[in-house]
């Protein structure tokens, strides 16, 4: 239960930003949105969140295009962090988590539509 309910705090959090991005899936255990940015005939990946296995995976694809967006995340996220884009949370995510999670998505967001990758509706 622990996992589903990350899940949709964390969805939530991403479903907030999608404002000009694409959504990809929208499963009760998959949320995936991109950009309407065009790369190689292909749209640019911005965001997911995955219930796995044993996890939860939150993928922010700016962090790793634009890594000085992790600057000054709290300790507590840098532990979380699963290879340089992504965020797993095995137990109940804290409020403090989830807001860092928000502020973090909140600048990804800003920092692409900023450099044109995204263009609100």
């Amino acid at each position: 239960m622990e996992a589903l309910k990350n899940f949709e705090k964390l969805r939530k959090v991403l479903s907030s930003f999608d404002n000009g991005l694409e959504i990809k899936k929208d499963a009760p255990d998959y949320y995936y949105l991109n950009t309407n940015k065009k790369v190689k005939d292909k749209t640019m990946f911005f965001g997911a969140v995955q219930i796995r296995k044993s996890y939860v995976a939150y993928h922010l694809y700016p962090v790793y295009t634009h890594p000085e967006l992790l600057d000054g995340i709290s300790e507590d996220l840098k532990k979380r962090m699963q290879g340089k884009s992504c965020f797993n949370f095995k137990k109940d995510i804290t409020e403090d988590q989830l807001n860092g999670i928000n502020a973090l998505t909140k600048a990804s967001y800003e920092k692409y539509l900023e450099n044109g990758y995204i263009e609100e509706k």
